[in-house]
């Protein structure tokens, strides 16, 4: 397909700071820029490209003063990053037709109920009594279990696993192989040193709007619920624990984990490799860098905190610049050390 700058401007009500007329057929990376391209600039430090690159437009903020003389189109809006992701989901709407229908080899067991428009790929299982919305896919390999129930529009990836009795809201995305309601992480010692299983007799509740990143896993509640509220968005390669909350529009970063019964807030973000320990609140807003350890509450709302164990911003970073210096001051430690002990012996 191919649009002109102000058809996009117009679609994203923006305006054209160029050319209206240019002609746009792609999307590429602002240094990767190509004749027939759009392109955007969001962070700052990518800017030097706008110079020079060979996008024939490039979406910008309402704002954007340059510094040099573009060639290049430019397309105003209130924020690029926003802007850019509304195009990419029409792009990939025109790109992607819906499947529908049913697999030959999907087993559906007779207790289940299917809604309309629902695609149910090879080889996928549907327990009894589980609920299909709408609209939903489920690709090959997904597993449904007993008294699951999903919402509308709502899209499985292959292989994902939802177990018995989960609930999952409208419009949510889990990517393959994500599991959700496996069994939470609950042993009891006994006398021999041995461990006995508790069981796990609760379930998951992905709330509206949800995103699953690929191969993350959501455990079951020992009992009640664990809770994904609306809005999350959860990277690949995460464990959530049983029992845990996890607050409206809060999005976590790859490979983090969060352990058993504890409380995310709402609007947190939580960079990769984070861990939270168990029994904890963290506070709204909260912003987490990456690989930090989080090892006890934070009250404070829209805290930030890096390290291990994790504190506030500022002071980890005036603590880092001590810690490099650490070897010189351990020397002049050493020698004062020795000045001491040769003036005792005066």
């Amino acid at each position: 397909m191919e649009f002109t700058a102000s058809m996009v401007a117009q679609l994203l009500k923006g305006t054209v700071d160029g050319d209206p007329e240019t002609k746009l057929n792609t999307i590429a990376k602002i240094e990767e820029g190509h004749e027939g391209a759009l392109s955007f600039l969001a962070n700052p430090k990518y800017e030097p490209y706008i110079y020079t690159t060979g996008s024939s437009a490039v979406l910008v903020r309402n704002d954007f003063s340059p510094s040099k003389e573009i060639r290049t189109t430019l397309i105003r809006v209130a924020d690029p990053y926003q802007a850019l992701a509304q195009l990419l989901a029409i792009y990939e709407q025109s790109q992607t037709r819906p499947k529908k229908g049913i697999h030959p080899t999907a087993v559906i067991e007779p207790g289940a109920v299917i809604g309309s428009d629902v695609y149910i790929g090879a080889y996928a299982y549907v327990s009894d009594n589980a609920v299909i919305g709408d609209g939903c896919s489920l690709y090959p390999h997904v597993f449904v279990g007993d008294s699951v129930t999903i919402g509308k529009s709502c899209t499985l990836h292959p292989g994902v696993k939802i177990y018995r009795k989960c609930l999952i809201g409208n419009d949510c995305i889990l990517h393959a192989g994500a599991v959700i309601g496996a069994d939470g992480f609950g042993f009891a010692p006994v006398t021999d040193a041995s461990y006995m299983k508790i069981p796990q007799v609760g379930n998951v509740i992905l709330e509206d709007h949800v995103e699953i990143g690929a191969n993350t896993c959501v455990d079951r509640a020992t009992m009640g619920s664990t809770i994904i509220r609306q809005g999350v968005k959860l990277d690949n390669l995460l464990q959530v624990g049983h029992n845990v909350e996890i607050g409206e529009n809060t999005v976590m970063a790859a490979q983090c984990g969060v352990a058993g019964s504890s409380k995310v807030g709402k609007n947190c973000m939580i960079g990769g490799q984070v861990g939270i320990s168990g029994h904890l609140t963290i506070a709204d807003g909260t912003k987490i860098g990456a690989q930090s350890g989080i090892m006890g509450s934070v009250t404070e709302e829209n805290s930030v905190l890096f390290g291990y164990p994790a504190f506030e911003s500022k002071q980890y970073m005036k603590s880092l610049v001590y810690f490099r210096k650490l070897p010189e001051l351990g020397r002049k430690v050493d020698e004062l050390g020795k000045l001491v002990e040769s003036l005792k012996s005066k």
